[in-house]
């Protein structure tokens, strides 16, 4: 089974392609979408979603891996805009007909690391670990979205190990 980990945003947007089976995992690729901050929404969306398809239709996962929308209170904008992005993803998950699953980031840490509060560094220590990565050469968005990927495969592994 291929998954795609995918941790959404305006200015990066990581995302991270493994393959599980019978227990193994193997990394495929990952990496992060940078759109242009001074460019309107509108193109950075563009960008990305136009990114996406590409690798979407190089590597074909059979889910997607999203990161549950979260907004604080004191920036209730950023759901908001962060919300146009997550649109264009589920859109692209229903054309290609790719499973969504969404995981918050605390479940994903705790599945990972044994504690939902870990910061992002100790998290990507720990999936660079796991997949053999240098962590040097693996940006904090790239590993959250392979953290995604992986957490998935924990918390479900039951159900996935006949695959």
């Amino acid at each position: 089974m291929i998954l795609l980990g995918l941790d959404p945003g305006l200015k990066a947007t990581g995302y991270g392609f493994i393959h599980f089976q019978k227990g193994e995992l193997k990394l495929i690729e990952c990496g992060t979408i940078e759109p242009k901050p001074k460019d309107p929404i509108q193109y950075r969306i563009e960008k990305i979603y136009s990114i996406l398809e590409e690798l979407v239709y190089e590597h074909k996962p059979q889910a997607l891996i999203l990161e549950k929308l979260y907004a604080h209170s004191k920036h209730p904008m950023t759901g908001i805009i962060m919300g146009h992005l997550r649109g264009v993803i589920c859109l692209l998950c229903a054309q290609q007909k790719i499973d969504l699953v969404e995981h918050s980031v605390k479940r994903i840490r705790k599945a990972i690391t044994g504690n939902g509060n870990a910061t992002k560094q100790q998290t990507r220590s720990l999936v660079a670990n796991a997949l053999n990565i240098d962590e040097k050469k693996l940006t904090l968005d790239a590993s959250d979205a392979l953290a995604l990927a992986l957490g998935f495969t924990h918390i479900h592994k039951s159900s996935l190990l006949n695959i």
